[in-house]
């Protein structure tokens, strides 16, 4: 290729860019020649003076020369590749006091890989003597032959050869390296323009494979006139394209006049948008809470100085939970008074990334990486097959694949775990490029393959109809692989145990032992390959149990290349794939060490985990986490988080939350399960203030955010950018500043390692993924960015060092002296570590946003078992009281959080001791109906005035709620209901927990919320219907029975009196249906499908209602005048 640009812009000089030697006639002129393995090669003018190649005048052209079948790309060398391949195919495990080790893996399932970047991926034959190995093989999946005497040989032999000769083993000629070598692409920063495709199409023609041996002449080369005419394509993009006579005229403009303009040259777009909710809605809105506050105020005003002397107890007890609902709805109240909206806009940001450019021809992304985490823990609980869909999902999203690593944390450390995550990698092959081809949502193949709906909708290939029936076919057989996993591992351990077994009983036999004495052998777990499992086995014994197994980790899927590789008609492929790219993005399986004696704090350490690894393999500067049964539903959800990174400001973002939505939730939702209160709520509310809190799952993390740091100080950090500015003849423009630039307590170097741990790769990653996380410099106010056309350069492959390095960083007795979970990653101590972890940034002054997209982002299952959700309720209570007891609470927070989000915040450690209040208030009205007293001493004017005003903008501020947030009254209903439900049982138990750890250091466990695969065959609501007793489910139930006792009570004294108090029967009565209809959806929890539930349930509630009535008339027996009055006239009620 030759490549001759204009002088530099005056932009690009200012920017210090790398600048060529100017001609006299005052144009620059840079030449490049493209290699035979695809890579372009700088020339001087002297190179091209003395080769005589070009002479006379030097013109200002481009000519892009396209791969043809003999001139494929090749990125690295072939040692490199070897280097690459060998990690790949290698399970690495180390721990505290052990050697890492890798151990080379002829097989990682039991059925064929196929895919070349898989693990366990291997050519043909080496053709060396007593050699077994298998040699390398490219991206394409083809064989790597170093030589060009076409010898195959494998990684290991060629490394031999290479050491002790340097010569081919089988043409005895010395390895020519030269078209192997890494050449540093041509750089096209200073004027190298984009051509368009002939008849504007964005793609060239692309030949089989097979026919590149018919295009070769009689002297065995490459015919191109041949190609040329066969294929009817063109050398170059429109062959050359000569830019006008102005297009370089610096005076006149600065950039480019006759080719594409450039990213800063174009008019600038934001890529979000703040859309403030409409003032006819927020202003009442505003208004009424404020009505409302102020009537409230009244309101306990009068109340408390009107008490009702007849039962100055029944009135005492209801002021003070009055008192309390009214500061408990403040602090839920004040901070929803700023809801905003957001959008996003996908095309600018692609514009800005994504397109070719003059700067960059080949259009390679500009994007920032993004590590992706999945967390499981027990694949019991959690279904293999769930983790393996929601991986698939993320394989398949729309983001540039060489940006994308996937890293799934396995905590169990199972075999079941691991082999799923290989068979999923191997169904990638066949399932991303199939997503791709046929823009296929959702990308989670069971969801995908669940639709109900007609598949063929907006889908225009005719091959469509095909594909689909192909990859449904290999999918199923898929599920097959993963459901038979289990029978799989166990039968393989026990031939390979009984083969152990046989192997000791010989040696015994051989040597004279005693044959009687009984064989101690161990009951191992095998891999697929022959070799014991490194992690836990089935049958557990020493450092190979869950809480003792040494550090795995294994790069199922290696980095990809970093530009795109289409497929080719291949008769071997069940789908055809031309024209498709079928690269793979990065995946790494690990599982993190475990030792007895070491607390390895939950989920939260093995996220802290993953992000030390990731932050060696690949340094995403973002990270996305998922739960295992989350998936990705919109596979430009990635794209959209970024959206705001990348905007104006976004530097100052730590996280993007993305709502959680739920599939397999009972229609009625009877245990408010979607929980959208909370998430089109609160959570757009916040977006308003400070930013809504971290729920756990689907949030874009910036990583340099979670290292602890505090957000960039724009004008100090200005400063030290300009103090760290190079030369003007400097070629560097990737300017990044050290930690102690943006911590001064790191100054000393020496305390990097008390932070972060010893690992000097971990610590020289820091401000690398802080460069990168930075929005572009393509505006003026963007005072704190970088570069455009910075991140286009490949990342470099990995090494078996590089590798090794992650292992030790996953081991159990690396955070030791460190601050890794007290300010650095997930924040341990509590076992809702997410809220706790989103409180630290926003404490720093960091700022988060909402996104919320108009097709769900991300997807997952919720319990719908009354049970499991009272589980998962009283978990996130617990949590709650844990915050409020510790130096999280929000009362203690510094001046860089906003007053309101510090309210959010106060009120997130403070609602579960609403539930004390709430129980006493639930029984008042049955205390009321028995004794015959209201917590007033009559329904006056004046009450029933306040308390329709307070209802009226009760149900005001509701209607206006729901018109902002977009839920329906039947969510908000639903979500009052389990208010009351969780609040009388699991936040009651969860103030109790709470209160013994603070008290008495009894720590507080919690079993994993069991996640549902799915059967087909049955009812997908089943679980809704099963009734498992919990001691949980004991105060709502007496309340439920004391009320209803307390209304017949009521109502036959009533109707049997002389005088009847239908007032006070009637105010006792009405707010005793009102705790019974909140109480509804529990009711018929409690009744199962048809009426399951233990007897034993019902026995205990209703003694317990029985026996505090009981005790209630004992205390206040009924007046003997009321009965005398009565007694002649023979109907009189008398009371036992």
């Amino acid at each position: 290729m030759a490549s001759l640009s204009s002088n530099p812009s005056k932009k690009a000089i200012r920017e210090g860019g790398s600048q060529s030697n100017r001609n006299s006639s005052g144009q620059t002129v840079k030449f490049a020649r493209r290699t035979s393995s695809g890579r372009y090669v700088d020339l001087s003018r002297e190179d091209l003076d003395m080769s005589g190649e070009i002479s006379g005048d030097y013109m200002n052209y481009t000519v892009h020369i396209p791969s043809t079948p003999d001139n494929q790309p090749m990125d690295t060398s072939v040692a490199v590749k070897a280097e690459e391949q060998y990690v790949s195919n290698s399970l690495f495990t180390g721990g505290f006091n052990s050697v890492t080790r890798a151990h080379l893996m002829d097989k990682v399932i039991e059925s064929e890989v196929n895919h070349p970047q898989m693990a366990g991926s291997k050519g043909s034959s080496c053709s060396m003597p007593a050699c077994d190995g298998k040699i390398m093989r490219d991206e394409r999946g083809t064989d790597v032959i170093p030589c060009d005497c076409r010898f195959k040989i494998c990684r290991d032999c060629y490394l031999d050869a290479q050491k002790e000769t340097g010569l081919c083993p089988g043409c005895k000629e010395p390895y020519k390296m030269g078209d192997y070598d890494e050449d540093d692409v041509a750089d096209f920063s200073s004027g190298a323009l984009p051509l368009p495709a002939p008849d504007n199409s964005k793609t060239m023609s692309v030949m089989k494979p097979n026919q590149s041996l018919l295009m070769r002449n009689q002297t065995g080369e490459f015919d191109h006139n041949r190609w040329l005419f066969e294929t009817k394509g063109t050398y170059g993009y429109g062959n050359a394209f000569w830019p006008q006579d102005d297009a370089y005229d610096d005076e006149k403009d600065e950039g480019l006049q006759g080719g594409m303009a450039e990213t800063m040259d174009k008019p600038w777009k934001p890529l979000s948008r703040k859309l403030p909710i409409p003032a006819a809605i927020i202003s009442p809105y505003r208004l009424l809470i404020a009505v409302r506050l102020v009537v409230l105020g009244f309101f306990l005003t009068w109340r408390v100085k009107h008490p009702n002397e007849e039962a100055i107890w029944l009135w005492a007890m209801s002021i003070v939970c009055e008192i309390w609902f009214a500061f408990s709805w403040i602090l839920d109240q004040i901070p929803k008074l700023c809801p905003i909206n957001r959008s996003t806009d996908l095309s600018v940001l692609r514009d800005k990334f994504d397109m070719p450019s003059a700067s960059n021809p080949t259009g390679r992304s500009d994007l920032p990486g993004v590590d992706l985490f999945v967390s499981t823990a027990d694949p019991e609980k959690e279904p293999p097959l769930v983790t393996a869909n929601t991986i698939l999902s993320i394989l398949a999203v729309d983001y540039p694949v060489e940006k994308l690593a996937c890293y799934v944390s396995d905590d169990g450390g199972a075999l079941l775990t691991f082999e799923a995550m290989a068979e999923a990698a191997s169904f990638a092959d066949m399932w991303v490029p199939f997503c791709r081809k046929h823009e296929i949502e959702p990308r989670n193949p069971d969801s995908y393959f669940s639709i109900k709906g007609d598949p063929t909708k907006n889908k225009s290939r005719s091959d469509f109809v095909k594909d689909r029936r192909r990859v449904k076919r290999e999918y199923d057989e898929f599920k097959v692989r993963i459901n038979g996993l289990p029978d799989s591992i166990r039968r393989r351990s026990d031939a390979f145990n009984a083969r152990e077994e046989m192997k000791m009983l010989k040696h015994m036999r051989e040597s004279g032992g005693d044959p009687l004495e009984p064989l101690k052998v161990q009951k191992a777990t095998w891999m697929a390959d022959g070799t014991h499992w490194p992690g836990t086995w089935a049958v557990p014994s020493s450092e190979h149990a869950k809480g003792d197994h040494a550090g795995i980790l294994q790069v199922m899927l290696k980095p990809p290349s970093s530009d795109p590789l289409m497929g080719c008609a291949d008769d071997d492929k069940i789908v055809d794939f031309t024209d498709v790219d079928i690269r793979l993005p990065m995946f790494v399986y690990v599982s993190r060490e475990k030792r007895p004696g070491y607390d390895h704090n939950k989920k939260a350490g093995a996220m802290n985990a993953l992000v030390r690894a990731s932050a060696i393999l690949s340094n995403g500067p973002f990270i996305l986490n998922l739960d295992c049964d989350h998936y990705i539903y919109n596979c430009k959800a990635v794209r959209e988080g970024m959206c705001f990174m990348m905007d104006r400001g976004g530097e100052n973002i730590c996280y993007i939350q993305f709502p959680q939505r739920f599939e397999g939730i009972d229609p009625s939702d009877r245990y408010a399960n979607h929980n959208t209160v909370f998430f089109d709520g609160n959570m757009r509310a916040l977006d308003g203030v400070q930013g809504p809190v971290y729920v756990g799952t689907g949030c874009m993390f910036r990583r340099f955010a979670l290292y602890g740091f505090d957000p960039p100080q724009t004008d100090k950090n200005i400063i030290m950018v300009a103090n760290h500015r190079p030369r003007p003849d400097s070629t560097d423009q990737t300017q990044t500043l050290k930690p102690n630039d943006f911590d001064p307590d790191l100054a000393d170097m020496n305390l990097l390692p008390k932070r972060f741990g010893n690992s000097t790769m971990l610590a020289d990653s820091i401000p690398i993924s802080e460069f990168q996380g930075r929005p572009l410099a393509d505006h003026p106010a963007v005072k704190y960015g970088r570069p455009p056309g910075s991140l286009r350069v490949p990342r470099d492959p990995l090494d078996a060092a590089t590798v090794a390095e992650a292992v030790s960083v996953i081991s159990c007795w690396y955070e030791d002296k460190t601050e890794w979970g007290d300010r650095v990653g997930w924040i341990y101590g509590s076992v809702t570590e997410d809220v706790v972890t989103g409180y630290r940034m926003h404490n720093r002054g960091w700022h988060s946003v909402y996104c919320i997209t108009k097709r769900d982002s991300f997807r997952g299952s919720a319990p719908i078992n009354l049970t499991d959700r009272l589980h998962q309720v009283l978990r996130w209570a617990t949590g709650s009281v844990e915050i409020f007891f510790s130096r999280n609470n929000a009362l203690l927070a510094s001046r860089r959080l906003k007053l309101l989000q510090r309210i959010a915040y106060l009120n997130v450690g403070i609602y579960p001791f609403t539930s004390i209040f709430l129980i006493l208030y639930c029984f008042l009205p049955a205390l009321s109906l028995f004794s015959g007293h209201f917590i007033v001493q009559t329904l006056n004017v004046t009450f029933l005035i306040y308390l329709l005003i307070i209802t009226i903008c009760l149900i005001s501020v509701a209607i206006l709620e729901v018109k902002w947030s977009g839920i329906g009254l039947e969510e908000w209903w639903r979500n009052e209901q389990f208010w009351l439900i969780s609040g009388t049982s699991a936040h009651l138990a969860a103030v109790l927990q709470g209160l013994l750890k603070v008290i008495a250091g009894i720590e507080i466990s919690f079993t994993l919320t069991s996640k549902s695969g799915g059967d087909e065959n049955e009812d997908m609501y089943a679980d809704l219907y099963l009734v498992r007793w919990t001691s949980l489910m004991i105060p709502p139930m007496v309340i439920a029975m004391v009320n209803i006792i307390a209304i017949a009570v009521a109502f036959s004294r009533t109707i049997y009196s002389t005088v009847p108090q239908w007032s006070k029967f009637i105010g006792g009565a009405f707010f005793s249906f009102w705790v019974l209809a909140h109480l509804y959806p529990f009711a018929k929890g409690l009744m199962g499908r048809r009426g399951k539930t233990p007897t034993i349930v019902f026995v205990w509630s209703g003694l317990i209602a029985i026996t505090l009535s009981l005790l209630w008339i004992s205390i206040s027996p009924p007046k003997s005048s009321t009965t005398a009055q009565v007694a002649g006239g023979g109907g009189g009620f008398q009371f036992p």
